[in-house]
């Protein structure tokens, strides 16, 4: 309700919850003053099936108590909890505060779980069967949703089971990415390389560079207007992991292949988010789950015992 940025929003809300309250309390009053006119054996006069005859008994007295007591509840509780409009409530419970409770109370139960990992350097811990049992449960609930459930990715999700890396594989770079996140942008170039023909001829050089099938004599004259892409794959094509430039020589295609996948990128170029997660997961879950994605390529040591 704080978020509203009218403040007819806001009295609008606490007047319909107000109304409604309210509305409840007249309406108990009301009825409570009316009579039902009824017969001197306490009848309304009202006879169904020839001999189901309708009596004139009120509610028991504790009955009607409930709902008094139910309004005086409600006026309570919006006294206590955020229910009138921006109104925050004279116990200060927020949706927020109540989740990192929860949270809080979750981390604390785990933690002698990850206790015994605080020493053991990612390779070991990669090698130990318990933190990669832990490590494939958090890899699935925080991770599988875009890079899939046997972490290979797909079109615009890196593969984690290979050895092909935009931002580095060793251990400290995989935490880093966890924790950090990483934004990898793609700059529209096309007016920098030249025209239409230099665009697709620079898409024939980069198909060469990984020995894709490609038109030679476009590729070669691409070469020169390659110069404009070096600033961030380099000359050689091999890419730059301090820049997440993906290298262009490993027949590894995170977007598509193809010429036109290729000057696609060049005219319209690419913005991809790997959101970071230090808020959402503990450094020890960090750990544990970094051991997990950086044995999926790569050998484990045997953790001691």
């Amino acid at each position: 309700m704080s978020d509203f940025t009218s403040n007819f929003w806001s009295i609008y809300v606490a007047g319909i919850s107000l109304v409604g309250v309210i509305g409840c309390l007249l309406l108990l009053v009301f009825t409570a003053k009316k009579k039902v006119q009824s017969a001197s054996d306490n009848t309304t006069g009202h006879v169904w099936d020839g001999d189901l005859t309708e009596m004139n008994n009120p509610l028991p007295r504790w009955w009607m108590w409930l709902f008094v007591i139910t309004i005086v509840f409600s006026l309570a509780y919006l006294v206590a909890y955020p229910g009138l409009g921006s109104y925050k409530g004279e116990l200060g419970w927020t949706q927020i505060k109540e989740y990192q409770a929860e949270v809080d109370k979750a981390t604390t139960a785990v933690q002698p779980l990850y206790a015994r990992f605080d020493a053991m350097p990612v390779e070991e811990i990669a090698g130990d069967p318990a933190a990669m049992a832990i490590g494939d449960r958090l890899f699935m609930n925080n991770c599988a949703q875009c890079h899939g459930s046997d972490a290979r990715g797909s079109k615009g999700f890196p593969n984690l089971a290979d050895a092909d890396w935009l931002h580095g594989g060793a251990p400290e770079e995989i935490i880093k990415t966890i924790q950090e996140g990483r934004v990898g942008v793609m700059a529209p170039i096309a007016a920098a390389v030249g025209s239409a023909d230099d665009v697709r001829n620079v898409a024939q050089y980069v198909l060469s560079l990984s020995g894709s099938p490609h038109d030679s004599i476009k590729a070669g004259l691409g070469k020169e207007k390659f110069a404009v892409c070096a600033a961030c794959h380099g000359m050689d094509g091999k890419g730059n992991k301090l820049l997440g430039a993906p290298n262009l020589t490993d027949d590894i295609w995170l977007h598509g292949y193809g010429e036109d996948v290729i000057v696609n990128m060049v005219v319209n170029g690419k913005m991809n988010e790997m959101p970071a997660q230090k808020d959402k997961l503990t450094p020890e879950q960090i750990k544990v789950l970094a051991a997990y994605v950086w044995g999926l390529s790569n050998k484990p040591a045997v953790a001691s015992r």
